[in-house]
């Protein structure tokens, strides 16, 4: 059944995220119903290998049902995505939550609520004359993360550490980002959680923005 108090949730990987999901209800509240889909859903692994990205391509990385990560180029997964949508609005879902940082142009019969530009808006009201640091999962992905906040702050350390990873990979990122003095971290994905977050602002001793933990609370805005 459809409420006001649903809203669909569409991964760029494989649902159910259950990485994501309970820590966006706990932001939300029991009242909300999430129903979820994922580009990547039904897709077999070999035929997911098929969408690795290219040379030049925008390079995302998301989970799969099983718990393991691969890496997608955009071009595969923004049709998926907007099929996903559109299914979902089709449904009579009016709100529809992204759960990927990453930028894609898509738009929708609703309201598509995107983490990127609110993950990005966040952070440029706050981090006026500091310097930060941003988290991205793959190395591969600093040259786009270069670009997307190249304007926020006065200077900008780029370090990648995957949320799907082994632990000492997050903290090798994160005694980077300390030995920068950053003053303020960004952690770029929608696959870092609020333990990482803790970890990384212990280790850094600079204030941590949490792409899920902002996004989760401007949904819960505006759903009420």
């Amino acid at each position: 059944m459809i409420t006001g108090s649903t809203i669909g949730a569409v991964t760029i990987g494989q649902a159910p995220r259950v990485d994501i999901i309970p820590e966006l209800s706990a932001i939300l509240g029991p009242e909300v119903e999430i129903k979820e889909a994922g580009a990547l859903d039904g897709l077999s692994k070999d035929k997911i290998a098929t969408f690795a990205p290219e040379k030049g391509d925008y390079v995302l990385v998301t989970r799969l049902a099983d718990g393991s990560s691969v890496k997608v180029g955009e071009q595969y997964i923004t049709p998926r995505l907007k099929e996903k949508i559109g299914d979902f609005f089709r449904q009579g879902i009016k709100v529809i939550a992204l759960l990927c940082t990453g930028e894609f142009e898509l738009v929708g019969a609703g309201l598509l609520v995107r983490p990127q530009p609110i993950l990005h808006n966040v952070t440029k009201a706050v981090a006026d004359g500091l310097k930060i640091g941003v988290m991205s999962p793959a190395a591969d992905q600093i040259p786009f993360s270069k670009k997307r906040w190249r304007q926020v702050g006065t200077e900008q350390v780029m370090v990648a550490a995957s949320p799907y990873g082994a632990a000492e990979e997050l903290d090798k990122a994160a005694q980077k980002l300390k030995r920068e003095q950053v003053q303020l971290v960004v952690l770029d994905c929608m696959g870092y959680t609020l333990a990482m977050q803790k970890k990384v602002r212990q280790i850094t001793g600079a204030p941590v923005i949490l792409a899920r933990g902002i996004f989760g609370r401007v949904l819960k805005e505006l759903i009420g």
